[in-house]
């Protein structure tokens, strides 16, 4: 057996460790719980052995299959079968033999630039099952079609048997421990204490073989589609993820949180990557980020090192031929395996992202909305702010106008920004009156906004000329210039008391979500998103499941929601209000809470104070669950709550 093998087979054995571990806890409990039964006089024992006996062994039991019970995660995408894209199948069945495995059950194209096979284990994957295939769309317009094959030999080949006959269930294991081990860390499972104290000595006895099986998957995918691509791969993988992620934050998300979705989302992710590409060379040399603790793979620089031979001495040099240069990469492109890959786009995004009532626009018109709503909310904030100061409504540019032509603006400005210098008081005076100004211009229709794709806007003319209210604001902040500005404006057609006029809800942007806390003693699911919590009415015990996918529904849906300017100097800021909440649903908004304080004891909980006197106390529970990063989007919520309270 060789060095490989026998890691696979510890690992395989040190996974098993977890089912003795967890048998033996209901053991020592049982063996317990029966001594004490024996030692009472048997009327009373029989009485209270089955209520007994469920408050122990039961509750544990339970506990023990919650602690290791792991639904396979299944990411939204379309099935694409064999008769849909026979090349794309082809280069599949390839890629599994050349790894020595079964083609996958299935074939499924997702949003995300990841290529991922998802298998249905049990026995925390000792034992597997169905297998399918969930590879990115982004892969398939980016990369030439050595680079795809390459992606997909290696992550068939994690199911290889080259390193033992145990090595796809170590594999598995490691995948499965890995996705629980981050729930052992949270809640008041009492079987978790045992079952992390048991992982590290697992992970420990698992590396060696982890760092050798992620190795020989680069080295089959080395062998099916040349190491020029394998190492292509291993460098471009983390970078389209990268310009991905960019793409969402910058690109989409604005437009998104606006009420509005692109026709085109995966169209406007290639240009992006065309334009930006100084963006991707600096992700390309920053390399791929660090890993998690139960990351499986190596180093880049060992993969790299492992796939490039070394070179040949000056003596072997002179007496052997010259080593032979690595074949040529053939780029193909990738959208040639997929007969309609722009329809299948579009069959995507109605997956991925569903519009759920966002307007479709074109992306010129869904970028401009998107810019257009930050400054929305920016004036909201800013017009708030010197309401209170001024002590009377400042609605619109107009009157902003008149604040500055009295003198008003800028005494309102020395009291809200006491710190500054006269210097860089009179700057935030022109960028409050050039931020009113433009809004102006464009509620007006005089102004439109000029879009490229390097992530800068340009406000021009409705005909495309050059705009230059930036000179036009400074102007206004001088008393004697006010009327000659006032005029300027209203012979360009600039209204400056235009409406907002009508806009989509537009929606708080879902960072995480918790399943079974309680609120205030009644089961609640909760939302985290960037305005406040959306508390949900939770369900009956036992349907975690459906109150899992009724929270990923809301959270795809989007949290509609309505900025506020208020109507008098009494007010505090723009507030975030739910738009028409229903089913008993509770929005609460971060401007809303005045405190944060956290409950002593092992059971986690926190009671809000709210600025009308109320609050609001929440809890973890024992079936206490999370969507993927509701914990650590809860806990970034309350320390910055607590932070700035």
């Amino acid at each position: 057996m060789s060095n490989d093998a026998r890691a696979a087979t510890r690992s395989a054995t040190a996974l098993a460790g977890f089912l003795v571990v967890a048998g033996l806890q209901l053991a020592v409990v049982l063996a317990v719980l029966w001594t004490v039964l024996k030692l009472l006089p048997a009327d009373f024992a029989l009485r209270a052995g089955v209520p007994l006996s469920l408050a122990t062994f039961g509750a544990l039991g339970y506990a023990t299959w919650r602690a290791l019970h792991s639904r396979r995660r299944v990411p939204a995408g379309v099935a694409v079968t064999r008769a849909d894209a026979p090349e794309l199948w082809a280069l599949v069945d390839g890629a599994a033999t050349a790894a020595g495995v079964s083609p996958p059950d299935g074939l499924t194209v997702v949003a995300d630039a990841t290529v991922v096979t998802g298998e249905q284990t049990r026995a925390l994957g000792l034992v597997g099952g169905r297998r399918d295939l969930y590879l990115g769309l982004p892969l398939l317009q980016a990369w030439d079609t050595a680079r795809v094959r390459a992606a997909v030999a290696h992550e068939l080949a994690h199911g290889s048997t080259r390193l033992g006959r145990w090595a796809p269930a170590a594999y598995r294991g490691r995948v499965v421990v890995g996705r629980l081990a981050s729930r052992w860390g949270r809640g008041r499972n009492p079987v978790a204490v045992v079952l992390r104290a048991y992982a590290e000595v697992y992970r420990r006895r698992d590396a060696p073989f982890s760092r050798a099986q992620e190795l020989a998957a680069d080295r089959i995918a080395a062998e099916y589609a040349g190491p020029v691509a394998a190492v292509a791969v291993l460098r471009d993988l983390p970078v389209l993820a990268g310009m991905q992620r960019l793409f969402h934050a910058e690109y989409v998300g604005p437009g998104w949180q606006a009420g509005h979705v692109p026709e085109d989302v995966f169209g406007g992710f290639l240009r992006v990557l065309a334009a930006r590409g100084e963006d991707v060379a600096i992700l390309r040399a920053r390399g791929a980020e660090p890993g998690g603790a139960w990351d499986t793979h190596p180093p880049l620089a060992e993969r790299l090192a492992a796939l490039t031979p070394p070179a040949p001495s000056e003596e072997a040099a002179t007496d052997e031929a010259p080593a032979a240069e690595p074949a040529p990469v053939v780029e193909e492109t990738a959208d040639e395996l997929v007969p309609d890959l722009p329809g299948l786009g579009k069959a995507l995004q109605a997956v991925a992202f569903p519009s759920h009532g966002r307007t479709e626009v074109g992306w010129d018109g869904f970028l401009s909305v998107a810019r257009t709503a930050e400054m929305e909310r920016e004036a909201e904030a800013a017009l708030a702010t010197v309401s209170r100061a001024v002590g009377v409504p400042v609605p619109d540019a107009e009157r902003v106008l008149e604040l500055a032509a009295d003198g008003r603006l800028k005494t309102a400005a020395a009291t809200i920004f006491p710190g500054l210098s006269p210097e860089e008081t009179a700057d935030r005076i022109v960028d409050l009156l050039s931020l009113m100004l433009a809004l102006a211009a464009l509620r007006s229709d005089v102004a439109r906004w000029r879009h490229n794709w390097t992530g800068t806007a340009e406000l021009v003319a409705r005909d495309g000329n050059h705009l230059n209210l930036t000179d036009v604001a400074a102007a206004a902040a001088d008393p004697e210039q006010a009327e000659a500005v006032r005029a300027y404006l209203t012979q360009i057609g600039v209204d400056l008391a235009a409406p907002v006029g009508d806009r989509p809800a537009a929606r708080a942007q879902v960072l995480g979500g918790l399943v079974n806390l309680s609120a205030d003693g009644g089961r609640t699911d909760l939302l985290v998103t960037d305005l406040g919590f959306l508390l949900v009415p939770g369900l009956a015990r036992g349907k975690g499941g459906d109150a899992k996918r009724r929270l990923h529904q809301i959270a795809a849906t989007g949290v509609p929601v309505s900025s506020a300017v208020p109507e008098s100097p009494e007010g505090q800021t723009a507030v975030a209000t739910m738009e028409a909440p229903v089913d008993g649903r509770r929005f609460v908004p971060f401007v809303d809470v005045a405190a944060v304080t956290a409950l002593p004891g092992r059971r986690r909980g926190w009671v809000l104070g709210l600025h009308d006197g109320g609050s609001l106390t929440l809890r973890s529970s024992l079936d206490t669950e999370e969507l993927p990063g509701g914990w650590a989007a809860w806990e970034d919520a309350v320390t910055f709550l607590a932070g700035t309270r």
